[in-house]
């Protein structure tokens, strides 16, 4: 079973930013407008930058630039999300399940 609680970034003992429901909901509407194929590594890129951006934020008290206030959210917002489908969509369900996957995969690393 995967652990719910925060895990340690390896790359410097800083955990990950909490992860909201929004951020699970704009992140499975980016990977909507992408082949399944292409999901694992996008959501990785994703989780990479938002982590990026929140310890630009913490270091410079400031958004990144590019990459926004530190939130998977802010990321995914910017990749052009497809428009939110019913929540009984299957596709969308299984995008949010795999967003799901790849936070908890990303907080167990």
């Amino acid at each position: 079973m995967r652990r719910a609680a925060h895990a340690r970034d390896v790359s410097g003992g800083v955990p990950m930013r909490e992860i909201t429901h929004g951020d699970i909901r704009a992140a499975a509407r980016v990977l909507l407008g992408r082949p399944e194929e292409d999901w694992p590594g996008l959501m990785v890129q994703m989780l990479t930058e938002a982590h990026c951006a929140d310890r630009y934020r913490r270091a410079r008290g400031c958004h990144h630039p590019r990459l926004g206030n530190g939130t998977l959210m802010s990321v995914a917002l910017a990749l052009a999300p497809e428009p939110e489908p019913p929540g009984s969509d299957s596709r969308y369900l299984v995008a949010m399940a795999a967003a799901i996957g790849a936070v908890l995969d990303w907080r167990d690393r």
